[in-house]
């Protein structure tokens, strides 16, 4: 069986108040190989936000461990903890955050420029990306002049331009309508599970919870298993 590629045991964090401190996060566990997906769900305020920032590097928990192939980037230094989530992480936001002035490849290709000037190959793969998206002859164009469900193809593409090993996608479908944010699901589930990426993602909705392997309601700070809105017997 094929190692985890995300490997996250008994993380915790708590936030100071004014009087105790809160507790969001108090012991989450969760296990993901190559190509397995998950659905995050539960109430605004549960510590989704909150553990997806873990996942990314973005914060660090208060306890616990988090692995991504293998490696813990909480024990590098800042700048090599960066160049860590550049290389191992893609981000797909529900507000997508594509620069309006650049194009459809520039946008995919934002990721790859922390490394210098893309090189011959990697703009390859941006353009096999955007043709794999299905925006082929969209790719000059820039922001304002796509749909939103086009915005957000173009977002799945530069999550993918660095080969990560893992996806986190954060309400991806959360501003589409029902049709577009359906496209949308299968999209990002076909070019993550061809790819062999993890992929985790928050969500309040239903059809986009049940289109991945496995869902858990975050409840009480900790990773819970809903099987009703599982993809797998």
């Amino acid at each position: 069986m094929e190692a985890s590629r995300l490997v996250v045991t008994s993380v915790t964090k708590s936030f100071s108040t004014a009087g105790e401190p809160l507790e969001v996060l108090s012991g989450v566990d969760l296990s993901l190989a190559a190509g397995q997906s998950v659905a995050i769900v539960g109430p605004s305020g549960s510590g989704k936000t909150t553990l997806l920032q873990i996942l990314g590097t973005l914060d660090e928990p208060d306890s616990g461990e988090v692995q991504i192939a293998g490696e813990d980037p909480f024990s590098l230094g800042p700048t090599e903890r960066a160049g860590f989530r550049n290389r191992h992480i893609g981000f797909v936001f529900q507000d997508h955050h594509l620069l309006p002035q650049l194009s459809v490849l520039d946008n995919v290709l934002i990721p790859a420029l922390a490394a210098g000037r893309p090189d011959g190959e990697t703009v390859s793969r941006a353009e096999s990306l955007i043709e794999s998206v299905g925006l082929g002859d969209r790719i000059t164009h820039r922001p304002a002049e796509l749909s939103g469900g086009q915005r957000e193809r173009v977002a799945i593409a530069r999550a993918l331009v660095m080969e990560p090993d893992v996806i986190l996608a954060d309400e991806p479908t959360g501003n589409l309508d029902a049709k577009t944010a359906s496209e949308v699901t299968a999209l990002l589930r076909q070019l993550q599970s061809d790819r062999g990426v993890v992929l985790v993602a928050v969500t309040h909705s239903r059809a986009l919870a049940t289109a991945m392997d496995r869902c858990f309601e975050l409840r009480e700070g900790q990773l819970v298993r809903d099987a009703a809105f599982e993809n797998v017997t």
